[in-house]
């Protein structure tokens, strides 16, 4: 028991794992949305049914904050599950 609350550490346990695969759900699509999106500075032209980039070194971004935040989440999701192995 933890200090008289009645909670039992296989619940804190299971509901860590809970929150862990909810966040880690989360996650994952946003690095979905992340990986799958088509960057601004390429363009599709219809005519010729060919694709064009257009970029400058100085506009050029690798990531979104989904992808920072998606990676987060995991992260997260990864040392909650850690944690709940630890504790029942």
């Amino acid at each position: 028991m933890l200090a008289g609350t009645g909670v039992r550490m296989s619940a804190l346990s299971e509901s860590l794992r809970l929150a862990a695969a909810a966040i880690g759900a989360v996650g994952a699509i946003l690095l979905f949305v992340e990986f799958f999106q088509v960057p601004s500075y390429v363009n599709y032209d219809t005519d010729f049914e060919s694709y064009t980039i257009e970029i400058s070194p100085n506009e050029a971004a690798e990531y979104t904050w989904f992808g920072r935040v998606g990676a987060l989440a995991i992260a997260l999701a990864f040392s909650l599950q850690f944690v709940a192995g630890f504790l029942g």
